[in-house]
């Protein structure tokens, strides 16, 4: 049966313990997600609390990580999803992505209407690829796929 989490305090502090044991360990997310089996975003995103695992995934992650039953069954409860307090972030990272929907959020969601008409881009059925490449002029850039299904807005 699946259960959900209504205070995210629990999920809260077994992303620290993941992440302490995470670094402990020296692994990386992508070692995590190859023992659950699934993409490097979403075990990261499940390991941080914004997921459920399924029952399979969540007792690899939680072996790998040293953590007990309590954690692997606490892994496949499904969160109160939000990472961010609701004011600016202030982490630099984060706040670039808060200052790129700040800059092209409107362009984003004109170009989306313009396209595909009255709805959203689902965050559900969604699927999320971060790649690291060479930048022609030096250095490397940072390429962001967001892949979500567009739901359409249905009169009632």
């Amino acid at each position: 049966m699946m259960h959900a989490q209504f205070d995210p305090a629990a999920r809260q502090s077994l992303a620290a313990a993941a992440v302490e044991a995470k670094l402990r360990k020296d692994l990386s997310w992508q070692q995590i997600a190859d023992a659950a089996g699934l993409s490097v975003a979403f075990v990261t995103a499940a390991v941080l609390g914004q997921h459920a695992l399924p029952e399979p995934a969540a007792h690899a992650v939680a072996e790998l990580l040293g953590l007990d039953a309590d954690a692997a069954l606490l892994l496949q409860t499904i969160p109160t999803r939000g990472s961010l307090p609701g004011a600016v972030p202030t982490d630099p990272t984060i706040y670039r992505f808060y200052e790129m929907l700040q800059v092209y959020g409107t362009t984003l969601k004109a170009l989306v209407h313009e396209q595909f008409g009255d709805g959203i881009i689902s965050a559900i059925n969604f699927k999320l690829d971060v790649k690291k490449v060479a930048d022609p002029e030096g250095g490397e850039r940072a390429v962001i796929t967001l892949d979500g299904k567009y739901l359409p807005t249905k009169p009632f």
